[in-house]
């Protein structure tokens, strides 16, 4: 079995789910103090394990650079580290920053979901922009945004950094479909404000798309009620 050179060894839960050349997979970690966690879902082309011979039919994400599963431990369990889950020191809780660039957004169709605590804790860092261009186009019969895996290509994407907790970034996981509908994946953004500076940040994403979405107009900056005239259809009138 694979392990991350930090006495944390990486299992697939499931058998890979083969699209367009690209997979899911869900690890958990084995922390030799406190037994088993389960990772994220992430997206990538597939690649062998870096630095040793993986076991059989043990394949890695490619889109995730060489220290991506490098850990740190806290009460025994492992979590990701640069930016993803890491420890909240005033809070005692485990963090991550996710941008919003859809209809989460303040003032959009779905921000509620983001305010209610019952599912779980989200607070607005500030206002954000990818600092690769990716396209943002809308699309499909409910007019539902959505960012198109393929940096380098669009425009640079306004948004929205939030930290969340454990049970918020669980709740947006399954609110998003993912990995099936979006996927979640890592981007940076440029924060703005007098702070500035760069984030890394969880944003839900897709690699599942029809080529013709690549020709529908770019947008850098989403509003259900822009220009365009293509008002998302909430899902409780569908």
């Amino acid at each position: 079995m694979p392990a991350t050179g930090l006495g944390h060894v990486l299992l697939p839960l499931r058998p890979l789910a083969l699209r367009h050349s690209l997979c899911s997979l869900t690890f958990i970690f084995v922390s030799p103090a406190a037994g088993l966690r389960t990772g994220c879902l992430v997206p990538g082309l597939l690649a062998p394990l870096r630095g040793g011979s993986p076991s059989p039919g043990v394949l890695f994400p490619r889109i995730l650079r060489p220290n991506a599963f490098q850990t740190h431990t806290y009460h025994g369990v492992g979590f990701w580290a640069d930016g993803v889950l890491k420890k909240q020191a005033s809070s005692g809780g485990r963090m991550a920053h996710v941008f919003v660039y859809g209809t989460l957004k303040t003032g959009q169709p779905n921000h509620r979901v983001l305010l209610d605590g019952a599912h779980g804790r989200a607070t607005l860092r500030g206002r954000a922009r990818t600092l690769e261009p990716y396209p943002l186009v809308i699309a499909g019969e409910h007019n539902i945004p959505w960012l198109l895996q393929l940096p380098g290509h669009g425009r640079c994407v306004a948004g929205e950094v939030y930290a969340v907790d454990e049970q918020m970034l669980r709740f947006l996981d399954e609110f998003e479909g993912c990995p099936d509908m979006y996927q979640r994946t890592r981007l940076t953004v440029a924060v703005e404000g007098p702070a500035g500076g760069t984030v890394q940040c969880f944003a839900y994403s897709t690699a599942t798309y029809p080529p013709e979405w690549l020709q529908l107009p770019h947008l850098d900056d989403y509003d259900s009620q822009g220009e365009h005239g293509l008002r998302y259809n909430p899902r409780e009138n569908r």
